[in-house]
């Protein structure tokens, strides 16, 4: 609220004082996706993770018919 009356007074709308707010949080999501691509490629490069996708495609291609 305090915000508005501000920008009333100075002729601005809200939306004006507002301007930057998109920026931050594309920089903010920009971020989180970064650390969680990170995180993940820790995860499917781990010995554990990486021996079970082994497995599975090994399995796969072994089918006999």
């Amino acid at each position: 609220m305090r915000q508005w009356m501000r920008a009333r007074r100075r002729g601005l709308s809200v939306s004006d004082t507002q301007a930057g707010m998109t920026t931050a949080e594309y920089a903010l999501g920009t971020l989180a996706a970064a650390g969680f691509g990170a995180v993940l490629y820790k995860v499917v490069t781990s010995d554990a993770v990486s021996g079970a996708l082994q497995s599975v495609i090994a399995k796969a291609l072994d089918v006999q018919f």
